[in-house]
């Protein structure tokens, strides 16, 4: 059955007992706890979704820090679904430290890096170190027993569901898995959205839910189109939920569905959690079990 979750970088104003309550009062099976440094200068500032975001595991805090974020989800009997770090390509040393805390918290998960394309190195170069990274992280994953996730994310070389079947071809899917993020793909790397989860095949691990849309920026004086794109609700962008429902229901998917939302919308994380319910669990209602 498909289940609902929270990724913590979108409750940035919520200590991690908070967000526990608001997410299980909403209806919420799990928690994907955003883990990152926060200095001292950034914990001084309003809370913000890369910011100071006070639901982030700081890894210096140890197993104390630890224990803290695991007993929000278990006093609300919530799953401790994933440790969700900013790793770098190659790094397999923090790779280690973000497993063992995985490990410590339950977790199934963890999301691993992937090489950034900005044109200042080739997709070939690229292409070579994030593969090497990925055979040696999965090691590691087998090690922890923790899954791997390469998130399907703008800018980097794993845009779309191809680009990322291609990067972790071949390597065991009970290790290493994709992320897959339509509403990145709003930004760069859309595909069909039943054709992406066909050829994520086995590797298809988890799912974020977030929205985005175009707009026209300006015109230049030549009468070009500068287009941006931009954070949307989760009804209002251009990810058709609904259809995006029916196409993982028709390929037998049956993880989570981890809100992401940076729409700004709602005035307070408990609201937004609560319409994420409502909206998602209600399109997953409308959709038989036997699809």
């Amino acid at each position: 059955m498909i289940k609902l979750s929270i990724f913590t970088v979108a409750t940035p104003e919520l200590e991690p007992e908070q967000l526990a309550e608001a997410a299980a009062q909403a209806g919420l099976h799990g928690i994907e706890w955003r883990y990152k440094m926060t200095s001292a200068d950034t914990a001084q500032e309003a809370p913000s979704f890369w910011g100071n975001n006070r639901c982030t595991i700081n890894p210096s805090g140890g197993l104390e820090e630890l224990d803290r974020f695991k007993r929000a989800a278990d006093r609300h009997g919530l799953v401790n679904l994933s440790v969700t770090p900013y790793l770098k390509a190659g790094d397999l040393e923090e790779t280690e430290r973000v497993l063992q805390a995985a490990q410590y918290m339950d977790a199934a998960y963890i999301r691993l890096g992937v090489p950034g394309y900005d044109r200042s190195q080739s997709f070939t170069e690229l292409f070579e170190l994030g593969r090497t990274y990925l055979k040696d992280a999965e090691k590691l994953c087998r090690k922890y027993g923790i899954k791997g996730l390469v998130e399907i994310h703008h800018g980097t070389i794993a845009a779309s569901a191809s680009g990322a079947r291609r990067l972790v071809e071949g390597l065991d899917p009970n290790a290493v898995g994709v992320l897959f993020d339509p509403g990145n793909s709003v930004h760069e790397g859309f595909e069909n959205y039943r054709m992406a989860l066909e050829l994520l095949g086995p590797y298809l691990a988890h799912v974020h839910v977030k929205n985005a849309g175009w707009h026209v920026k300006e015109t230049t004086g030549d009468g070009s189109k500068d287009w941006g794109c931009m954070w949307a609700g989760l009804k209002d962008g251009m990810v058709p939920w609904r259809q995006v429902i029916a196409d993982l229901i028709s390929v037998g998917y049956d993880g989570y569905l981890g809100v992401e939302d940076f729409s700004g919308q709602f005035s307070d994380s408990s609201r937004m959690l609560n319409h994420f319910s409502e909206y998602i669990g209600g399109l997953l209602a409308e959709k038989p079990s036997d699809v």
